[in-house]
């Protein structure tokens, strides 16, 4: 008895937590590294633009000299 005065009454309970904040953690981590948008670069962005209509033919080459 007096060896355990400073263990937790439910010790298995706390463990559960904590593999489950654990486990949780591991999850949200390896899920955000999947995003592709990410790699997209400014010229990529640019030809969407284009290729929705949202700028011009000229505005889009004055944009790609500046990028460039």
């Amino acid at each position: 008895m007096y060896g355990y005065v400073n263990m937790p009454m439910f010790p298995g309970f706390f463990m559960f937590i904590f593999c489950l904040v654990l486990v949780a953690f591991l999850f949200f981590y390896f899920s955000k590294k999947e995003t592709p948008k990410e790699s997209e670069t400014a010229l990529d962005i640019l030809k969407k633009r284009l290729a929705k209509g949202e700028i011009s033919l000229e505005e889009y080459e004055k944009l790609k000299k500046t990028i460039e």
